[in-house]
């Protein structure tokens, strides 16, 4: 495991480029600092690295992807965490005992480039093949405190297509149509944008039903390709 950590900081310290940090961290508005490596070589070499280094217990894939969380200086780091979960040597891993792992790195995370990748590509996922457990915890979510938690309630099934449950969607949406918050609002428009991909009559309706309700900036993101 520490070789693993090892190898990403050091190649991530390598293909750094300072110039191109300061800017990726201005778009960003974060206060951790970037290496300025693109994310296709992030992509390229956590690949690399992880091949190389296969770790051989759950808890050594959980504890690595922790440490880099936790210990991350730049923001790259946290993206090779995320890149970590969601390796094809740990796929067995993606299942609701995952699940505190990824509420930790969306609260600590804050933000939406972290989160929304976590919501869709690994609670998502988990959802899908495990709605016993996963919706309630939704559920509970969409009221929270905390905007990243309502934010993944909402986004967690844009992958879903035709999966998509729409009773548990309704319940996200309706607990969040007053919410001020820009990032909620942006993720109501988001998730019905995608969901009238494979059910615009739905959609359609929800908006009409609705229309006294949602802002207009999750009006025009849902209405978007209908």
């Amino acid at each position: 495991m520490q070789e693993l950590l090892s190898a990403v900081r050091a190649g991530l310290a390598a293909a750094g480029d300072a110039e191109r940090a300061v800017g990726q961290q201005r778009y960003m508005k974060s206060a951790m600092p970037y290496r300025g490596v693109r994310m296709p070589e992030v992509t390229r070499l956590c690949r690399a690295v992880f091949a190389e280094h296969v770790l051989a217990e759950r808890r050594d894939w959980e504890s690595a992807v922790r440490t880099l969380w936790d210990q991350a200086e730049f923001r790259e780091e946290r993206y090779a965490a995320i890149a970590l979960t969601g390796y094809r040597a740990y796929v067995t891993y993606q299942d609701p005992d995952a699940l505190p792992l990824y509420e930790h790195m969306i609260v600590t995370g804050a933000w939406w480039d972290y989160v929304d990748e976590v919501a869709i590509r690994r609670v998502g996922p988990i959802l899908r093949s495990d709605p016993a457990v996963v919706s309630p915890m939704l559920l509970e979510w969409t009221i929270d405190d905390d905007i990243w938690r309502r934010r993944t309630s909402i986004i967690a099934q844009i992958k879903s297509k035709t999966e998509t449950d729409l009773n548990l969607l309704t319940q996200c949406l309706a607990a969040n149509l007053g919410h001020q918050e820009f990032f909620v609002r942006k993720a109501i428009g988001w998730a019905l944008r995608e969901c009238a991909k494979t059910a615009p009559d739905w959609v359609r309706r929800y908006l009409a039903d609705h229309e006294d309700e949602i802002s207009g900036l999750s009006r025009r993101e849902a209405a978007k390709h209908l």
